[in-house]
């Protein structure tokens, strides 16, 4: 299959993961789960050059990806609104996902990528028990935990094919995005899980319930302070990838607005 163009290529990987992932019987119980295209196109960048046949790209992409939303899937059962049932197909969806990863790099008989991305999906999962459990000592341990959670498999990925200028670019990238998903809920319903996080760092023993407006604005001003400087990092880079995906990088950073200035047009 001759597929030149990234365009091409990124709609066709994208539609073999979504293939994979929306099982008919489980999406009736379970939310849909989120294919980040951020995530698969820098995957895809970051092979673009290697000059390998696309079929193998595509077993490669499909199966971080599929690790990925093992992942965040398993994420979502730490809500504690969804039912039994929900949370039991949910950790059934995970798991299935999980499956699919492992077949297709079984079948591409490459070990040491299943060893790659074992060690990303342990990383992982150490610093999300570290958020979860707020058992870090200071808003940069933080910020390196959320780091972490957002892009080590992607790191793992950009190692074992010796291409680490996207290290530094994909850990800023996704530390702002989701610091933006973040705020986002914090200020649309009043909790999330990092906000959750940095409370306990910054106003140790007081319920969310007690907070003061001061202490609300700190809060997200410390997320702003840390957007603002991964926005900067992030932009720095964009002359060094490739246009389709600094097109959409450059969309995603305007989704930010700082608070002080929202809070202007609003009031």
């Amino acid at each position: 299959m001759m597929v030149h163009d990234i365009r091409q290529k990124f709609i066709i990987i994208k539609e073999q993961v979504a293939k994979r992932v929306f099982n008919s019987y489980l999406l009736e119980y379970i939310e849909t789960p989120k294919i980040d295209e951020e995530k698969l196109l820098v995957l895809l960048s970051l092979m673009e050059p290697l000059d390998m046949a696309i079929d193998r790209v595509q077993a490669y992409i499909l199966s971080t990806m599929l690790i990925q939303i093992a992942l965040d899937t398993h994420e979502y059962i730490s809500d504690d609104a969804i039912d039994e049932k929900k949370r039991q197909l949910t950790v059934l969806a995970g798991d299935y996902y999980s499956g699919l990863y492992y077949k297709l790099l079984a079948e591409a008989e490459d070990i040491n990528m299943i060893k790659s991305l074992s060690a990303g999906v342990k990383q992982v999962n150490e610093h999300k028990i570290l958020v979860y459990k707020s058992d870090l000592d200071g808003i940069e341990s933080l910020m390196t935990s959320i780091k972490r959670i957002e892009s080590s498999l992607l790191t793992k990925v950009a190692e074992y094919f010796k291409t680490e200028f996207w290290n530094g670019f994909s850990g800023e990238l996704f530390l702002f995005k989701r610091l933006l998903n973040e705020r986002t809920q914090y200020l649309e319903s009043g909790s999330s899980i990092l906000f959750k996080s940095m409370k306990e760092i910054l106003f140790t023993g007081v319920q969310f319930e007690d907070l003061t407006d001061e202490q609300h604005q700190c809060l997200i001003q410390t997320c702003d302070k840390q957007l603002v400087r991964s926005k900067h990092a992030v932009e720095k880079q964009l002359p060094n990838i490739n246009e389709f995906l600094a097109k959409r990088v450059t969309a995603l950073l305007g989704q930010y607005q700082p608070y002080a200035k929202t809070f202007v047009e609003e009031g």
